[in-house]
């Protein structure tokens, strides 16, 4: 059964881009149903899902929006019919602490203006724990988070960094730069969860070498079309 909408404007706003994720997207938005409970709307951004996925978000999320394929596009698309002045990225297969809403509002209150959760990272490979922590060290190291990691922003600085690029890969990275010219992240302690998926099917190290490989690559200026085909 769908929650009341609040009629006073929502404290924070978790924007989700999906595209097929019919199979996990249920549970996914059932474990954000008590952020909504307190106060936080959910906007679910579908890029063409052909496998009913939007079908399954009604109810369960306060809009469900149609956008242009591509994550950064879609993530945009949801920012702008937002309401609150905090935004948070999600994506389908993470989970957020459950008092994830204070923990952002604690974070921003000390005048950073944005920020995102360390992560863990659920799957069959042993080597999960040793990739979400060099991740961890990693963002905190260079101030630079991944979108595993739940980034959250106030909306003046989202506005301020010019939203995530339109590029289809390396968004998150993209922005992270632009936010970090605003400020430090607030790096928060408290661990989003998120699926190994990729890592199980590509094979652990596989993955691991290829990120580092496209993430050096980026950083040497390759553009982000040429490292998205080599990502897929």
């Amino acid at each position: 059964m769908p929650l009341p909408h609040p009629a006073r404007s929502p404290t924070l706003s978790i924007v989700m881009p999906v595209l097929n994720e019919a199979a996990g997207i249920g549970a996914t938005l059932t474990a954000l149903a008590p952020l909504r409970a307190r106060g936080a709307e959910v906007i679910v951004v579908d890029g063409g899902s052909s496998d009913g996925t939007p079908a399954r978000c009604q109810g369960l999320a306060d809009q469900v929006l149609a956008g242009p394929r591509g994550r950064a596009l879609q993530m945009n698309h949801g920012a702008a019919a937002a309401r609150a002045a905090v935004l948070l990225f999600l994506h389908a297969d993470t989970r957020l602490p459950a008092d994830a809403d204070t923990q952002v509002a604690a974070a921003l209150a000390t005048g950073a203006a944005w920020g995102r959760f360390d992560v863990r990272i659920e799957g069959r490979s042993r080597w999960l724990p040793v990739v979400a922590a060099l991740m961890n060290w990693r963002s905190r190291l260079t101030g630079i988070a991944t979108g595993d990691q739940a980034l959250f922003m106030r909306r003046d600085s989202f506005d301020r960094a010019g939203g995530f690029p339109a590029q289809p890969l390396m968004e998150d990275i993209e922005i992270s730069r632009r936010l970090r010219a605003l400020s430090r992240p607030a790096c928060l302690r408290a661990r989003a969860v998120t699926s190994g998926r990729r890592w199980d099917e590509r094979g652990a190290w596989r993955t691991i070498v290829l990120m580092w490989r496209l993430r050096w690559a980026y950083w040497r200026g390759a553009r982000a079309e040429d490292l998205a085909r080599l990502y897929r």
